[in-house]
C-alpha cells in the first residue's frame, strides 16, 4: 500500500541516518576515548612531563621576521612530574577570589596558571571536586597564560622570565574590586610593572608598564601566551571542536584539532581584530587583544619527548622606551566556562557577553554551534528562554518541542491529512490490482490518477520524519556542546539532561549490582533506560496508528523498528530521547486528530487488539 510504503520509507532514512550517526560516529567515538584515557594514565606514570622554563628569544626566529624575536615558551625543558598541590605550594603567590574563580597568580614567573572553576563540578554531585581548568608547570597537565616584554634583537638588558621572582605592591587577594601589582627591577634601570585586574566572570585585564631611568633607550615587543603541555582526553566526536582555535580579522575563523597542528608545526598570522585561544568541549582559555592591535599571532606545537607543548600566542608591534621614558601594553584573557551569555552568543537576548562589551570579532564562535547555526542557534536560545521561566531544562525541551510543533503544524497538517485520503482510496487501489493483476504500468497510470482526482501527495507521509530530522540534530548538537545543559536536571532519576539515562533494564534498574554497559565488544548498546524503553513505546503506538501492512516484509519492519530505535537512542543524551518520545505522542495525538476530522477511522486500538490476540494465539 502506497501510504505505507511512504511511511516505511521515511522511517527507513530517519533509521539509516541514526544508524550511521551511532556507527561512524558515537561507537567509534568511544573506543577511541577509552584508548587516550589509558593511553594518557600510562604516559603520565612513566614519561616526565616538560617544565615551564623558556628563555624569550630562545626560539627560531619566524619566518619573514628576521629582526623580530620569537614569543617565549616553545623552549621547553623536562622535569619530573609532581603533584599540583605540591607545585602551588613551591612558588610565592597571590590567591585569586572571585565568585566563579578560586585559584592564584604565581609569583615566580609572574603567571596566571592556577584556576579552578568554583561553579561546575566534576560530577553531579555537589560535593565532588571543582574543574581544574590551569595547572602549573611540573604538574601532571601544565596549562597556564604568560604575558610580558621580549626584547628586541641586539637588546642585552636582562627581561623577566619564566624564573623571574615578582614583588607583589600591598598585600590581599585579587578580587572583582582589589587588583593587584606586581613589580621587578632588573638592575639596569627598567622597572616592570604588572596590574592585573579580575571580573566578576572570567574575564582578566593585565597592564604591563616598563619605566626606563638606564642610559639607553630599548625596544620591546609586548607579548602574550596560552600554553598547554600534553594533549587533554578529548571526546573525539567530529561534531565538536577541541584545540587551538581563534577568529583571525579576515581569515575569519582559524581551528586546529592537537592532531592538525602536530602535523603542521607551527602556523602564523598576521592580522587585526582578532582572538586566539584553546577550547575544550566546556571550557575555554582565549587571549583578547585590543582590537585595533596588529598582531603576529601563532599556533604551534612543539615535541618534547613524546608529549607536545600547545601554544596559542601574538606579538604586538615594537615599543622603544626612552630615556625617562614609559611604555604601556594592555592585554586581556579570558579562562573559564564557555556561558552563552558571558561569551556573548544573542545581543538582543541579553545574552551579548563580552562578545558586544569589547566589541569582539565574532567571539560566539567559541561555543562550537556547527554548519547549522541557524538552527541550533534558535533552539538553545529557545531552550534557554523557558528555563528562565521554569528553572528546569526539561520542561523546557517539552514546551520547545510543542512549538516546533506548532510551527509546522501547516505542514503537518497537510501531510496527515494527505495520508488520510491516502486511507480512504485504499479500497480502489486494490480494485486496480484486481483488475490489473499483471499490468503493472496500467496499475500506477490508474493509481496516479486517482492521486490527482483526489488531489493526494503520494510522498506526504515522508515530510512529518523529514522535519523532525533536522530538529533532532540541532537539539542533539545544543545538549553536546553548550554548558547550560551540562548537569541540568529533569525530574526523579535524571540528574544530567546531556547523560544518558542512568537505569538499565539488564541489571533490573539498579537492583542487581552489576553494570552491563562494560562488557567487551557489544556492551555499550546495552545501556536501555526508563526514558528509552518510554521513547520506545510511544514509537509502536506511532507505528500501530496505521493499518498493519499487508506485506510480510512491511509487517517485519513495522514490528522491529521501534525496538531497533530503542536500543539505538539508549545511548544518547536523555534530554534528547525525552524530546524524541515527546514528540511520538504529539505525533499520535496529531495524527489521530486529522484523521478523524477526514473522516477516516483511527486503527490504533483495533491494531494494538489485533496485535495481543496474534500473540494470544
Amino acid at each position: 500500500m502506497t501510504d505505507n510504503r511512504n511511511t516505511i520509507l521515511a522511517v527507513i532514512l530517519s533509521g539509516l541516518v541514526l544508524i550511521a550517526w551511532q556507527y561512524f560516529y558515537n561507537v567509534p567515538a568511544m573506543e577511541k576515548q577509552r584508548a587516550q584515557q589509558q593511553a594518557q594514565s600510562e604516559l603520565q606514570k612513566t614519561t616526565p612531563q616538560p617544565s615551564a622554563s623558556a628563555t624569550p628569544g630562545a626560539t627560531p626566529q619566524q619566518p619573514g621576521n628576521a629582526a623580530q624575536p620569537a614569543t617565549p615558551g616553545a623552549n621547553q625543558q623536562a622535569q619530573p612530574v609532581v603533584a599540583r598541590e605540591a607545585a602551588i605550594a613551591a612558588s610565592p603567590r597571590v590567591k585569586i577570589d572571585t565568585p566563579r574563580i578560586a585559584g592564584s597568580i604565581a609569583l615566580k614567573g609572574g603567571r596566571i596558571d592556577d584556576i579552578a572553576l568554583v561553579q561546575f563540578r566534576e560530577t553531579v554531585d555537589p560535593k565532588s571536586p571543582p574543574i581544574i581548568l590551569y595547572s602549573p608547570s611540573g604538574t601532571a597537565e601544565p596549562y597556564y597564560a604568560e604575558f610580558g616584554w621580549v626584547a628586541a634583537t641586539g637588546v642585552t638588558a636582562k627581561m623577566p622570565d619564566a624564573q623571574t621572582v615578582w614583588q607583589q605592591d600591598g598585600s590581599g587577594s585579587l578580587t572583582p574590586t582589589t587588583p593587584v601589582v606586581l613589580k621587578w627591577e632588573n638592575g639596569d634601570g627598567l622597572t616592570f610593572r604588572r596590574t592585573i585586574a579580575v571580573d566578576d566572570h572570567y574575564l582578566f585585564t593585565i597592564k604591563d608598564e616598563v619605566s626606563n631611568v638606564g642610559n639607553a633607550p630599548v625596544t620591546l615587543y609586548p607579548f602574550a601566551l596560552i600554553s598547554r603541555h600534553g594533549a587533554p582526553q578529548v571526546s573525539g566526536y567530529y561534531i565538536l571542536h577541541e584545540g587551538l582555535i581563534g577568529y583571525l580579522g579576515d581569515q575569519g575563523l582559524q581551528e586546529y584539532a592537537y592532531k592538525k597542528i602536530d602535523e603542521s608545526k607551527k602556523v602564523d598570522f598576521k592580522v587585526t581584530n582578532g582572538w586566539l585561544g584553546i577550547t575544550d568541549k566546556y571550557w575555554a582559555s582565549a587571549l583578547l587583544p585590543d582590537t585595533n592591535a596588529q598582531l603576529q599571532a601563532r599556533f604551534s606545537s612543539n615535541p618534547s619527548g613524546n608529549v607536545h607543548t600547545y601554544q596559542t600566542d601574538y606579538l604586538l608591534d615594537p615599543v622603544t622606551v626612552a630615556i625617562g621614558g614609559t611604555a604601556t601594553a594592555n592585554a586581556r584573557l579570558f579562562a573559564g566556562a564557555k556561558e552563552a551569555g558571558v561569551v556573548g552568543v544573542f545581543p538582543f537576548a541579553g545574552l551579548g557577553g563580552y562578545n558586544k562589551e569589547l566589541g569582539l570579532n565574532h567571539f560566539d564562535l567559541l561555543i562550537d554551534w556547527g554548519w547549522f547555526y541557524f538552527i541550533t542557534k534558535p533552539m538553545f536560545l529557545g531552550l534557554d528562554f523557558f528555563y528562565r521561566f521554569f528553572g528546569n531544562f526539561g520542561i523546557s525541551i517539552l514546551l520547545v518541542t510543542v512549538i516546533v510543533k506548532l510551527l509546522f503544524f501547516p505542514l503537518a497538517n497537510k501531510s496527515y491529512a494527505s495520508m488520510a485520503k491516502m486511507k480512504s482510496v485504499q479500497p480502489q487501489l486494490q480494485a486496480l490490482k484486481e483488475r490489473y493483476p499483471d499490468d503493472k504500468v496500467k496499475q500506477q497510470q490508474e493509481m496516479m490518477e486517482i492521486y490527482r482526482k483526489e488531489k493526494i501527495n503520494p510522498v506526504a507521509g515522508c515530510l512529518p520524519v523529514l522535519i523532525q530530522i533536522p530538529v533532532f540534530f540541532s537539539l542533539y548538537k545544543v545538549l553536546f556542546v553548550t554548558i547550560e545543559m551540562r548537569h541540568a536536571p529533569f525530574y526523579g532519576w535524571i540528574k544530567d539532561l546531556s547523560a544518558p539515562d542512568p537505569t538499565n533494564l539488564f541489571n533490573l534498574f539498579g537492583l542487581i549490582p552489576f553494570d552491563p554497559t562494560t562488557i567487551p565488544v557489544f556492551g555499550h548498546y546495552l545501556a536501555l533506560g526508563i526514558w528509552p524503553i518510554i521513547m520506545g513505546i510511544t514509537m509502536w503506538f506511532q507505528m500501530k496508528l496505521n493499518p498493519t501492512p499487508p506485506d510480510p516484509t512491511q509487517q517485519i519492519i513495522f514490528n522491529w523498528m521501534p525496538l531497533i530505535f530503542t536500543f539505538m537512542l539508549a545511548g544518547f543524551p536523555a534530554g534528547l530521547v525525552i524530546y524524541w518520545a515527546w514528540n511520538n505522542l504529539l505525533s499520535v495525538i496529531q495524527q489521530s486528530y486529522i484523521m478523524r476530522r477526514n473522516g477516516v477511522k483511527v486503527e490504533l486500538f483495533d491494531n494494538l487488539k489485533a496485535t495481543f490476540a496474534k500473540k494470544a494465539t
